[in-house]
């Protein structure tokens, strides 16, 4: 296949990309700093020469985005919201404009749709939408819009020779620096792994290779379109989640921080405490109702594989150069 990436030179587009071409297939990726080979350049909100890559290839991923892991502030809400939902539709113009549009446009969004909730976990179909929860920030709520937005940019375009999936993705679990599990472990080996907040918050998660897989399983079953959650089918609290993860890295020990040190950790960081305190209880409702199977469903699991790779790819997580400012969270 030829396989289109805008937005593509991130965390989950360099899981995709490593995957995609491993296995032999043609991956262009789309992006503003096109610096190699297969890289094609796009402003990501006008039509332009890149369109020419959409017209006869077989399967468009859109991740493109602005990153989440940044501090909240009105500013930067508004540019997630605007990078998502022009980036959308300039991939709907191209589609609808291609002579030989794709079979398939799967459209990043995240597990941040649903509502902040720790008595239930949402699927698709009976999900709650977030934005109207008792006792959150208020901001929470503009992050819920950004991720309807971004659907709905999908939706609107008239693409009618063209399946449309959108990938609710929790965060996509790999070795890579700079991504989430680096950020985890970066806390861990430096004993702040402990539960934030008290710990009661949902994670949802998923393993990159489980991430690939899904992928490619969209790819191949024509009767699935709409909304997918991309999520292993295990999420747990903050606390366990957190503990599995020390352990994985054989750390005996995280302190644990209040809200209120969370609030300066993300300060540091330049990052949100919404990353961490809100409750993502998500489950793959229709991955498993369509018969797809998970290697790495249990979190305890996959972080022993994802800390085994880290160690075998790249050597130890804490050194000079090695502190991440940047998670690619979703």
């Amino acid at each position: 296949m030829k396989v289109v990436i805008p937005g593509g030179t991130g965390q989950v587009g360099a899981v995709l990309d490593r995957a995609l071409t491993a296995a032999g297939h043609e991956v262009v990726i789309l992006t503003r700093r096109p610096v190699r080979e297969r890289e094609v350049y796009w402003d990501g909100e006008s039509t332009g020469p890149w369109t020419q890559e959409i017209d006869g290839s077989d399967v468009v991923i859109n991740l493109a985005g602005r990153s989440v892991s940044c501090r909240y502030t009105p500013a930067n809400l508004r540019a997630m919201m605007d990078s998502r939902v022009r980036s959308t539709q300039a991939v709907g113009r191209a589609i609808e404009d291609a002579a030989r549009p794709p079979r398939l446009w799967l459209q990043m969004s995240t597990a941040t749709v649903y509502a902040h909730r720790h008595d239930a976990a949402h699927d698709e179909a009976t999900g709650v939408i977030g934005g109207a929860e008792p006792g959150v920030p208020g901001y929470w709520g503009y992050s819920v819009e950004i991720a309807k937005a971004w659907e709905q940019a999908q939706q609107q375009a008239d693409t009618p020779h063209t399946r449309k999936v959108a990938l609710r993705s929790a965060m996509v679990m790999s070795p890579d620096r700079g991504g989430v599990f680096d950020v985890m472990s970066w806390m861990v080996r430096l004993g702040l792994g402990g539960p934030v907040a008290g710990g009661a918050q949902y994670v949802s998660w998923i393993h990159e290779d489980d991430f690939v897989r899904a992928v490619q399983f969209l790819v191949d079953r024509d009767d699935i379109s709409g909304p997918v959650n991309l999520a292993a089918p295990a999420p747990l609290p903050h606390r366990a989640f957190m503990r599995a993860l020390r352990a994985a890295w054989r750390i005996p020990v995280g302190l644990p921080a209040t809200k209120g040190m969370a609030e300066l950790g993300a300060f540091v960081l330049r990052s949100d405490t919404e990353l961490l305190l809100k409750s993502r209880r998500v489950v793959p409702g229709r991955l498993l109702d369509a018969g797809f199977t998970f290697d790495r469903g249990e979190w305890a699991d996959a972080a022993r594989d994802l800390v085994e790779r880290r160690r075998r790819r790249q050597g130890p997580v804490v050194d000079a150069d090695s502190r991440p400012v940047r998670s690619g969270l979703r």
